[in-house]
């Protein structure tokens, strides 16, 4: 966006904007209801109360951007079509108020875009172009398509009505939670975190509003640190719903005003959020939606910059839950071998009879449950002796269970060796 354009967004009635992207949305995006979360609020030290977007339309918060902005445009440019860029949950956002106000829509996403989102997308009724390694390519080509075929061009964040449809998860966390303290929102492009902190600072600014990253999504932290927008170079993380190399320009206008701080998680916070959201509340959120989660453990190191004198409650934001069934598998593996869930050993048998029996015997008695085991001759490390590699993997009850195994498998005499 442009410099003048972002100086003229600015100066708009926020509060007026924000209450008719209010209006427009009703009927058409959930009022998603405030979960507390006895756990996480355990955890922290602090009452948290989760705004769960991941149970929203089409499985996300971006369909209140999407719809405030195509519900703003003329019946003649909605004739022009719409075209956009998103790794997914933008372009289903898209997708579907397109759908509702009878307009074609062209979708490009990163070819890295889950089968799951590209599928959903389409099933709107929009045509899916799948172009780029990550999305500011997919955008690049978005608004070269708008450019030659004449389409309105429906930003996914660096836009004054995407934002404001965006800011309508703070209004409803102020009209939910009027005693609340502090907001956690994962960053991305910008859109959902400037939304949320412009209605919040518009309205009770005594409220923080704390942003997440990835560590491998560094953007928005060397774009603070500097003052302006700082593209990053590289951005890896299993987050792809916030891996954007360079945030929006009227988003990082209102983050650099409002945001009080920002928080970074590593992949594997992520990863333990997602699994402690399945097991504890029974909801699916993908990797962008728990990034806010992953921040919560880190806040208590943060408790001297709270503005707040008296309990914090926190609502931190889960951004969505659109997540396929195989990267959910991955993510549910991670997360119980980081738990101490799941541990691999390998250990060297005497090539006799009877050896496997032993360890099978020892870990029955120290009731850890066997999932795989591969017994090989070959993979022993003295091929010319008479051993076996015995590879073990166990379902356990965490790290001191583990601990208990492998001082049981000692003084039994063997060596295992731990691999995960």
């Amino acid at each position: 966006m442009e410099q003048k354009d972002v100086l003229k967004a600015l100066q708009r009635d926020h509060a007026a904007e924000l209450k008719l992207a209010a209006e427009r949305l009703k009927g058409t995006a959930r009022h998603t209801e405030i979960i507390p979360s006895p756990v996480l609020s355990e955890m922290t030290g602090h009452e948290i109360l989760l705004k769960p977007e991941n149970l929203q339309v089409t499985g996300s918060f971006k369909i209140r951007g999407a719809y405030n902005k195509i519900a703003s445009l003329t019946e003649e440019q909605i004739a022009h079509g719409i075209v956009t860029a998103s790794a997914g949950n933008h372009a289903q956002g898209v997708a579907y108020a397109a759908r509702e106000r009878g307009a074609k829509a062209t979708i490009c996403m990163p070819q890295i875009t889950p089968p799951l989102k590209v599928d959903a997308t389409k099933a709107y009724g929009a045509d899916v172009v799948l172009y780029g390694d990550v999305f500011d390519e997919s955008a690049a080509h978005a608004a070269e398509l708008a450019d030659k075929e004449g389409m309105i061009y429906v930003p996914p964040f660096d836009d004054y009505e995407v934002i404001c449809g965006q800011g309508t998860i703070g209004l409803e966390i102020l009209e939910d939670v009027p005693n609340v303290t502090d907001v956690v929102v994962p960053l991305g492009g910008g859109g959902l975190g400037a939304g949320v902190a412009l209605a919040i600072k518009t309205f009770k600014p005594e409220v923080r509003v704390i942003g997440a990253i990835p560590e491998g999504s560094p953007a928005w932290k060397d774009s603070l640190a500097a003052g302006r927008v700082s593209p990053a170079d590289h951005v890896v993380t299993s987050a792809e719903g916030v891996a954007v190399k360079h945030p929006g320009d009227l988003p990082f206008a209102l983050i650099n005003e409002f945001l009080d701080d920002l928080v970074t998680v590593t992949e594997r916070d992520i990863n333990e959020m997602i699994l402690l959201m399945l097991e504890k509340h029974k909801l699916v959120v993908e990797a962008a939606g728990a990034v806010s989660l992953a921040a919560l453990e880190h806040l208590n190191l943060r408790s001297r910059k709270f503005a707040a004198t008296g309990p914090h409650v926190v609502v931190p934001i889960m951004s969505g839950g659109n997540i396929d069934t195989v990267t959910m598998g991955a993510v549910i593996q991670k997360g119980m071998i980081a738990r101490g869930r799941i541990m691999n050993f390998e250990v060297e048998l005497p090539d006799t009879p009877g050896q496997l029996v032993k360890v099978a015997t020892l870990l029955a008695e120290q009731r850890a449950n066997v999932i795989q085991l591969d017994h090989d001759q070959f993979k022993a490390s003295g091929h010319y002796t008479n051993a076996v590699s015995l590879g073990v993997t166990v379902e356990t009850n965490g790290p001191e269970h583990i601990d208990r195994i492998l001082a049981a498998l000692r003084e039994a005499g063997f060596q295992p060796k731990r691999i995960y």
